[in-house]
């Protein structure tokens, strides 16, 4: 019996006006709701700045989004050594 997440799901998304297809193991639905966050993304990016070429578009918005993970990640990071310091004065 195959595992689900050993299941491979071609998934055809479109994102800037162009379609890509995707190959993942997330479900179709999650895959859609990804490029659609993209696509809403880059739209942004070009509304600001209506000179730069789709090249830049991509370019910023994935400048933009690793900004917000790493961000996320710092957050998520600080969230866990507070727990694990409330833990130790708890204990002991």
């Amino acid at each position: 019996m195959q595992n689900k997440k050993d299941q491979v799901n071609r998934v055809t998304v479109e994102i800037y006006n162009e379609e890509y297809v995707v190959k993942g193991e997330e479900n179709s639905d999650y895959i859609q709701m990804l490029a659609a966050y993209v696509d809403r993304r880059m739209k942004m990016v070009k509304q600001r700045n209506s000179n730069l070429s789709n090249q830049r578009v991509a370019v910023l918005t994935a400048l933009n989004l690793a900004d917000e993970l790493n961000k996320l990640q710092e957050d998520y990071d600080q969230l866990i050594r507070k727990m694990e310091e409330d833990k130790k004065n708890r204990m002991g």
